[in-house]
């Protein structure tokens, strides 16, 4: 198992006790972390978006090829651009441009108790719009050729931690998925072996902020785990 080069592994070690509190107190953070729709534009530094990506680029992943790539959009123009290009894709899919929407009905009845529709500002108030792809090729060196692995649950994780990281930092956030995404390769620049897989909208939420009375309902833990 061991014919490779290797590193010593360790973590602080923990009682019980610690173990449970800290457990508790992460759970409880992200118990308070919600979804925000309507963000100012005060300010964020752009070191805590640093760090929040690089905390991202530490998830695990496939063959360790790291299969992401996080554009960060702080440029006003490019924000009014990427928000005009999604929500001509979301008029499409709530049948606001004249046609049939994409969208089924079973679809946009499950989005009503939400409040959404095709009208998105905050893609241009939010001071960061963080465009998350997906390495289909490339492999570590990022050359394009190499086949990358479980990319999806890989980038998947990684998004994860990301939310996390900035909601610890005190950030409102918002995973924003535009179907078709297909734009957001030519207007953050990426190569053709790149899939988009969302917006993550960034920054200080709203004086006014509110979140839908139905996002607060949440599974109980004996609805979402089973002890084997």
């Amino acid at each position: 198992m061991r014919d490779h080069d290797t590193v010593p592994y360790s973590l602080e070690p923990l009682s019980d006790a610690q173990s449970i509190a800290r457990a508790r107190r992460v759970r409880d953070s992200l118990k308070k972390r919600r979804t925000c729709r309507y963000f100012s534009d005060a300010s964020v530094p752009r070191e805590v978006i640093e760090a929040a990506i690089e905390a991202a680029g530490t998830a695990p992943n496939g063959a360790n090829h790291q299969p992401w790539h996080f554009a960060v959009v702080h440029s006003a123009e490019k924000k009014r651009a990427i928000r005009q290009a999604a929500e001509a894709e979301e008029r499409r899919f709530y049948g606001q441009d004249g046609d049939a929407p994409k969208a089924s009905e079973e679809w946009l009845g499950a989005l009503r108790e939400l409040g959404t529709d095709a009208d998105k500002p905050f893609l241009e108030t939010a001071p960061y719009l963080i465009v998350v792809f997906a390495q289909r090729k490339g492999g570590i060196e990022e050359d394009g050729q190499t086949q990358n692995y479980y990319v999806n649950e890989s980038v998947g994780i990684a998004c994860g931690m990301l939310i996390a990281c900035l909601h610890e930092a005190g950030l409102a956030t918002l995973t924003h998925t535009p179907s078709p995404m297909g734009f957001l390769r030519e207007a953050c620049g990426r190569p053709e072996w790149e899939k988009p897989v969302m917006i993550l909208v960034v920054g200080h939420p709203s004086e006014d902020a509110s979140v839908p009375a139905h996002a607060l309902k949440k599974k109980p833990l004996s609805q979402i785990a089973s002890w084997l």
